[in-house]
């Protein structure tokens, strides 16, 4: 159990997934988890959903917080940063989840030495799998890196970057769950022209690929090696595999991917 207050400056979507995902792990209580929201309708609703303390305040949000979260759209981080730059705790350590937003480019809106964390998770949050990277500036001691990383493996898994990797965690995992869903839509699809129910067919490609990301998880094998141990000789996987290759399935999903990255780059030139 921590000893931190954890305060949240945006209580959406993210911000929600990331508070029950703390309150499920037990890593803080209801009495160590204070939120703002700007509508009311949020204040309501995230309020009864998890008993925690809810205010329309960001300075009262700042004022309390030992990690601080912000968990705002890019674009809100220029209207919050200086409502509680005043009201930071010294010893604050803030977390910004405000992605193609850099440490300098932060640090440069405080204006003052600041412990930061930048961090980039991603949805699968919302149920508890995020994957998600971690990248702090030279004033995060060990200690706070550690008790940031406890944050946000209560909603999924995390890993420490260097930044400049952060725009290839952006191809990787931060917007590669579209990829995935485009890869479940087709299977089904495949499936219903075969004649199966269509919810059934999502069903059926959802736990595949659910169960073959946690294979590669749990086993630590290859991908390869575990593609192989499916291909039985002259059997219907191999016939499937070569179909995909003659396809470029690989290389498809490189080039897209790589183009993703790439976007994450320029778009962070521009900010």
């Amino acid at each position: 159990m921590f000893d931190k207050m954890i305060g949240f400056i945006g209580a959406g979507n993210m911000g929600s997934a990331m508070i029950g995902g703390i309150l499920d792990a037990s890593l803080a209580n209801t009495s160590q988890i204070i939120a703002s929201a700007r509508s009311q309708e949020t204040l309501d609703a995230v309020r009864t959903r998890f008993s925690i303390e809810m205010t329309r305040s960001n300075e009262t949000v700042a004022e309390r917080s030992d990690i601080l979260i912000l968990a705002v759209k890019p674009e809100g981080l220029s209207d919050v940063i200086p409502q509680i730059v005043p009201h930071l705790k010294n010893s604050c350590v803030i977390v910004s989840v405000a992605a193609g937003k850099t440490i300098a480019s932060i640090e440069d809106m405080f204006g003052k030495s600041i412990r930061l964390v930048r961090a980039m998770p991603n949805t699968p949050a919302l149920v508890g799998e995020a994957m998600s990277a971690l990248c702090p500036n030279s004033l995060i001691s060990e200690r706070d890196l550690a008790q940031v990383q406890q944050v946000f493996n209560c909603f999924g898994k995390s890993e420490v970057v260097p930044e400049h990797m952060m725009d290839t965690v952006i191809g990787v995992s931060g917007s590669s769950p579209a990829y995935v869903y485009l890869l479940i839509e087709a299977m089904a699809d495949a499936a219903v022209a075969e004649g199966m129910p269509r919810a059934q067919a999502y069903k059926f490609a959802a736990q595949s690929v659910y169960g073959a990301a946690k294979m590669v998880l749990k086993t630590k094998e290859h991908p390869g090696a575990l593609k192989d141990a499916v291909c039985s000789p002259g059997g219907t996987t191999i016939e499937a595999v070569a179909a995909l290759e003659r396809g470029r399935f690989r290389d498809t999903v490189i080039t897209a991917q790589r183009a993703c990255t790439q976007k994450s780059r320029e778009m962070s030139r521009r900010k």
